[in-house]
């Protein structure tokens, strides 16, 4: 187990030793000093986050929050669930202080940054705004009875919801990617919820803190300078291993990324990246396409019939989803990140990926789904150990995905390539939408 997986152990009722920090803090309210709990710990399925709490004993001001644990994300996420019963109103969610929450049946709307970020339930999201609106209730109804009569009717209405007589739609958008409600049929599909990635505006990204090199002056500290284009040649680049520094993503010390521009043949070029940290031992390797988006997407679909199509090469970039139907099994792109290597090496990938979430099922509100996923994981450890024929299908909006031929240049009737004009959606997720390239030679 690595350090990160010691630091970031999964949430329990049962945890015996949850290894709580205690820091003592300024109180924000008296002046003087109490104490701030952090907790380290991951969510089903999500990521780690980090859950702050402070207390003060002198004037009992208290205060909760959550962070999350890892890094942004390279695009924002909008989650879009239709509550249908009263249990949809239980499901677990993590929202950030850039999460927003709309609900449009009542044209109700929490604004990003206007609260916290926390971990709670639908049902919670909406117990807390009825409070926020009844704080200066009393207040409001001395000094304007016909504006508080007008709250009094939006919180009977935001109360009805929890009855669920009428289904609603909840929709969870964070520019910072990290947002989430739970799935209680995981790991299958959930037929209620539409997640979609969206690539993050210039100004969104400046509430972030994030900044392009031209945005910035070149004399400002910390901030990486222009390079000359002649300096790295794409002859040398193909012609040895680049190194650069980096910072472990497990435990934050200085390490080393090793980087190597390639060729698969019957395919294009492919810069493949692998860091090794001496601190904390993690090792992590990505694959990213060597070119631009391809002009349509690519559905790759494999029979895997034998030891020899396990063996089949494959490149699986990062905008790729993997489905196999056999198992009923549908992952999206950030799954599994973009890497070359095998039919068997994708799916124990993918394998490994849950078997790592499937211990997060610790306490009695997770059984159930702890026992699918156990159940789930057998099915799956007993085709990939004894080889057994399945399919594998590889969907890629940009093109960039690979599956070795067997009997190249003949067709190989084990592989299936479907080529796909991309959906406005799709081009919008590649940011492709807003890209402008008439004329581009003469703005120059």
């Amino acid at each position: 187990m690595s350090e990160q997986e010691n630091i970031f152990r999964p949430l329990s009722a049962d945890d015996p030793d949850p290894e709580i920090t205690e820091i003592e803090s300024l109180c924000m309210s008296c002046g003087d000093n109490g104490m701030t709990k952090l907790l380290l710990t991951k969510i089903p399925f999500y990521k780690e986050v980090v859950l702050m709490s402070f207390e003060c004993e002198k004037c009992g001001y208290r205060n909760n929050e959550v962070q999350s644990g890892g890094k942004i994300d390279e695009k924002g996420v909008r989650i879009v669930l239709k509550v249908n019963s009263s249990d949809d109103l239980s499901r677990q969610l993590f929202k950030s202080d850039y999460s927003s929450v709309k609900i449009p049946e009542l044209d109700f709307e929490i604004p990003s940054q206007s609260q916290k970020g926390e971990v709670t339930t639908i049902e919670g999201i909406i117990d807390r705004s009825v409070a926020g609106l009844e704080q200066d209730q009393p207040a409001r109804r001395e000094n304007d009875p016909e504006s508080a009569s007008q709250i009094d009717a939006f919180i009977e209405k935001l109360r009805d919801l929890k009855n669920v007589s009428t289904p609603f739609t909840f929709i969870l958008e964070d520019i910072s990617g990290n947002a989430f409600i739970s799935n209680p049929v995981a790991p299958l599909k959930d037929p209620a919820c539409t997640t979609t990635y969206f690539i993050r505006k210039k100004e969104q990204d400046h509430i972030l803190g994030i900044y392009q090199p031209e945005e910035v002056s070149d004399e400002t500290p910390g901030i990486m300078k222009k390079t000359n284009p002649d300096d790295f040649k794409l002859e040398d680049l193909e012609g040895e291993v680049l190194s650069f520094q980096t910072n472990c993503s497990g435990c934050g010390a200085a390490c080393s990324t090793d980087m190597k521009v390639t060729n698969i043949p019957y395919f294009k070029d492919v810069v493949i990246m692998g860091t090794t940290c001496d601190i904390c031992g993690l090792r992590t390797n990505e694959v990213k396409s060597g070119g631009g988006i391809e002009p349509q997407g690519i559905r790759i679909e494999v029979k895997v019939n034998s030891p020899e199509d396990y063996a089949r090469d494959v490149l699986k970039s990062e905008t790729c989803c993997l489905e196999v139907p056999e198992l009923e099994l549908s992952v999206g792109p950030s799954a599994v990140s973009g890497r070359f290597t095998t039919v068997e090496g994708v799916l124990r990938a993918m394998k490994d990926q849950l078997t790592e979430t499937s211990v997060m099922f610790k306490d009695s509100l997770e059984m159930s789904a702890g026992t699918r996923m156990k159940t789930f994981l057998e099915k799956f450890a007993e085709y990939l150990d004894n080889l057994k024929p399945l399919t594998l299908v590889l969907d890629d909006p940009a093109g960039n995905s690979f599956v070795l031929s067997l009997t190249d240049p003949l067709p190989d009737p084990a592989l299936v390539i479907t080529k796909y004009e991309r959906t406005f959606e799709q081009n919008e997720d590649l940011g492709l939408n807003d890209m402008k390239t008439e004329n581009y030679n003469e703005s120059k």
